[in-house]
């Protein structure tokens, strides 16, 4: 192998002792043996192409956590436009019982949709055994004081409802769980067939494609054809 002094003689000989002249030294001859491996620039081309079009490019991709974005279920706007007829509609099929629960991420008010769910699965229940470890459950997470998600009830109804919750029925939560209903049918409801992400359903749009990401998908390897970017940065 030639003397690296040799390849740079413009390289300052008094500098020997400094330590960037050894950091440049030592970085030339690790180099130097694979020259001739030294990519192209249609390669180089390529390889950016390939970088625009990796996720970590599109603003998008950072909205979600990493490896937790399921696909979106295909919604036809004929099946939003039904959603809008009633609130019974919305939430009887599982597309609008999902689209209205992000609608309520939001707005930081999912307690009361889960709420609702959780009354909805503890009225499935099949034997009495089955009740009680369901209630104290349904009671600690979202009507007890200070629970984690609690949901917006009154005085009475939470009263009413911890009464009975060490000897639960079927019917335990059917107050509380209509009063969410009826707030969320009479405030959030109105807002979610306002909201964007529901009229773009409505119009036959796909709001899990932002444009960003479009105009992104737009870059081809043709697009670099015939440009002779500065590479020496690389």
């Amino acid at each position: 192998m030639e003397n690296p002094l040799l390849l740079f003689p413009q390289l300052n000989i008094s500098a020997s002792k400094d330590k960037s002249y050894y950091k440049v030294m030592k970085s030339v001859i690790k180099e130097e043996p694979h020259k001739a491996s030294k990519p192209g620039a249609k390669q180089k081309r390529n390889r950016l192409s390939l970088l625009l079009q990796k996720p970590e490019f599109h603003e998008s991709d950072h909205l979600g956590k990493p490896g937790n974005v399921a696909k979106p279920a295909s919604v036809s706007p004929e099946e939003a436009v039904k959603w809008g007829e009633s609130f019974d509609k919305l939430l009887s099929e599982k597309a609008g019982l999902d689209a209205f629960t992000k609608f309520l991420k939001t707005e930081f008010s999912e307690e009361n949709i889960e709420f609702w769910i959780a009354c909805e699965d503890y009225k499935k229940s099949k034997t009495a055994h089955e009740l009680l470890p369901k209630a104290k459950t349904i009671f600690e997470t979202f009507i007890q004081k200070d629970a984690p998600k609690e949901v917006n009830l009154d005085f009475h109804t939470k009263e009413a409802t911890s009464q009975n919750i060490h000897q639960p029925l079927i019917t335990t939560f059917d107050t509380a769980q209509n009063t969410v209903y009826r707030l969320m049918e009479q405030d959030s409801y109105p807002r979610f067939l306002r909201s964007d992400p529901y009229l773009n359903l409505v119009k036959g749009r796909n709001p899990s494609r932002p444009t960003l990401r479009r105009r992104s998908r737009s870059f081809t390897v043709n697009d670099f054809q015939g440009v002779r970017p500065d590479f020496t940065v690389w």
